[in-house]
């Protein structure tokens, strides 16, 4: 999936999901350069907690881009300049990869720590049946 800066993310993790729970395929490789890596790896990280259980391989390197300004006056050539850009690409697959690989992660495991679980149970615990509309939004807002 290559990613633009000016990719919908929607569309980007549609088309993603569907590969990834194809049959006979389940992985999928984002790509992006210049403004477009930041979009890629929010896409991959939103994919990896859709879905879960997900292996990664990120490569980062550099890559030149050739643009080209033609000029509006007949006759007069035009301008190219070349730039130097980042660029991302990131492997996920349902299936093992090679943990010694350079830029391999490993699929997430769910972390909640001690004191966030007794936060939580303290507000099940909580009688919500006296709790106005406006207490419980404020409840729920210092809860997160």
């Amino acid at each position: 999936t290559r990613v633009r800066e000016g990719s919908k993310i929607c569309n980007l993790l549609r088309f993603a999901t569907a590969c990834i729970q194809e049959e006979g395929k389940g992985s999928v490789v984002f790509t992006g350069s210049g403004r477009g890596v930041t979009k890629t790896i929010t896409c991959v990280e939103i994919l990896k907690h859709k879905v879960g259980g997900l292996h990664q391989v990120s490569k980062i390197y550099y890559k030149t881009v050739n643009e080209v300004w033609e000029s509006s006056q007949h006759g007069v050539a035009g301008v190219t300049t070349y730039r130097t850009v980042p660029a991302i690409c990131i492997l996920l697959s349902k299936d093992p990869l090679d943990p010694q690989e350079p830029g391999y992660q490993p699929p997430q495991t769910l972390r909640l720590y001690t004191g966030d679980m007794e936060r939580r149970g303290s507000l099940l615990r909580t009688d919500c049946s006296s709790l106005s509309q406006y207490n419980a939004k404020r409840l729920c807002l210092h809860a997160k």
